[in-house]
């Protein structure tokens, strides 16, 4: 990023968010140049966690569009669009209401994956995610040791989902990053959660997220395929709840009514928190 861009970015106010660790710097798009914000060298300047805000992605947040209360631009800490962050979806539904642009007890949010219903549920975040009809109980890719089962499941982007018997035993990094790029995936790979039972009956899992291309603490979309393969598998119930890298739990609540065994609508509800707010001061890449 040149040292003009860094210029055009003094002075922009922001929003530090986050959904159970996911964490997010969040823009209104009325109040910055889109042109500029959006583009990689700038988003990777501010996730940068030394040189910048730090952030696993940013959210630019639409006011008004058509047929929506709001639109979500989200992107990457690599610079790379995504058609859907569901924790970053979470943290959208609530800066939304407070920014006024909808109503708290209904909201409707366009992303690149289509629109999405969300809410305040008892002072939490709620979305409803596009039905999910794409789901593999098996993704015929061979087990390594340790595992159980890997399935997958597109719930807005592509996901791997491996059954485990522990999770924070997991070399992540290495195991995630060569299911990540599986051949059998296409050029454009997967995201890949690791899942694993907890003794009071909920589930622990973890997430090696591409783009990112590493672990994040939570990961919306993640959670939501687990507890598809998971019900899929026929190891749990509706609603699942899920434990995160951070601590907190996330609960997928799952609709099977679409005349398919392998078809559900699912809903997700977490955290969506601001951090902080600030205005940039000076931030420019490669320093």
């Amino acid at each position: 990023m040149t040292g003009d861009s860094a210029d055009l970015l003094a002075g922009i106010p922001f929003a530090k968010m986050t959904g159970s660790g996911n964490d997010f710097v969040v823009f209104d798009s009325r109040l910055v140049d889109r042109s500029v914000v959006t583009r990689p060298d700038v988003i990777q300047a501010i996730c940068n966690r030394h040189n910048g805000i730090g952030a696993d992605g940013i959210v630019l947040l639409e006011a008004n569009p058509v047929g929506a209360d709001a639109r979500i631009h989200y992107f990457n800490s690599d610079g790379s669009a995504a058609e859907l962050c569901g924790n970053a979806t979470l943290c959208s539904t609530a800066m939304a209401v407070e920014l006024e642009l909808g109503n708290a007890d209904a909201l409707t949010l366009w992303t690149g994956a289509g629109l999405i219903h969300s809410r305040i549920s008892h002072g939490t975040p709620e979305i409803d995610l596009e039905a999910v009809t794409d789901i593999r109980p098996d993704a015929g890719i061979t087990l390594a040791g340790g595992e159980q089962r890997i399935g997958f499941a597109l719930a807005g982007v592509p996901h791997l989902v491996i059954l485990c018997t522990d999770v924070d035993s997991v070399d992540l990094m290495s195991r995630g990053a060569e299911l990540r790029h599986h051949p059998t995936l296409g050029p454009a790979g997967a995201n890949v959660n690791f899942v694993a039972p907890r003794v009071d009956g909920t589930w622990r899992y973890r997430t090696f997220e591409r783009g990112v291309e590493g672990e994040t603490l939570a990961c919306g979309t993640g959670s939501i395929a687990t507890g598809i393969l998971l019900k899929s598998w026929g190891l749990a119930e509706s609603p699942v709840t899920l434990w995160t890298s951070s601590g907190r739990n996330v609960v997928v609540t799952l609709r099977n009514d679409l005349g398919s065994r392998l078809a559900f609508r699912p809903s997700l509800r977490g955290e969506g928190r601001v951090v902080f707010r600030g205005l940039i001061g000076s931030i420019s890449a490669g320093v």
